[in-house]
């Protein structure tokens, strides 16, 4: 009778602990920690996990941000998205020269790997281009998209 108990016991001990290894939408609490340490002031946080990543969307110093973390718990990287004027001024000139004939419609800041890099798209009637620059001077067409 006492190894019957004991025995469920362990297995709902097993079970409990499997049970909640993973909270806060699926996130194990390894990535979790990290990120608390990573954004100790972070607020309204929600969790997007994926196959090779988790993914925080979150308020920080009343800006939504973005946190890539991988299954062991190590900050792959941050975004934020921008408004033009925040761009480095080499980046917004060539904008604004170069590029004159296309609006804005998505613009964020990524930083990984000690670089920060900026990618913007930009839409006419007839493409959308996706530019990207991991240096603070120039774009390069990351992506071009015809419209049909």
């Amino acid at each position: 009778m006492k190894k019957t108990i004991l025995a469920m016991a362990m297995m709902l001990t097993v079970g409990l602990t499997g049970a909640f290894a993973k909270d806060n939408e699926g996130v194990s609490k390894k990535i979790s920690s990290s990120f608390s340490k990573d954004f100790v002031t972070a607020k309204n946080v929600s969790w997007n996990s994926q196959k090779e990543y988790s993914k925080a969307t979150f308020t920080l110093n009343n800006q939504v941000m973005f946190a890539y973390y991988n299954e062991t718990g190590d900050l792959i990287a941050t975004a934020r998205n921008i408004l033009s004027e925040q761009l480095p001024i080499n980046l917004l000139t060539s904008l604004k020269k170069d590029f004159s004939k296309y609006w804005i419609s998505e613009l964020f800041e990524l930083a990984a790997d000690g670089q920060t890099s900026y990618y913007v798209t930009l839409q006419n009637g007839d493409e959308t281009l996706i530019l990207k620059s991991n240096n603070f001077n120039e774009w390069y067409t990351y992506k071009k998209i015809r419209k049909i």
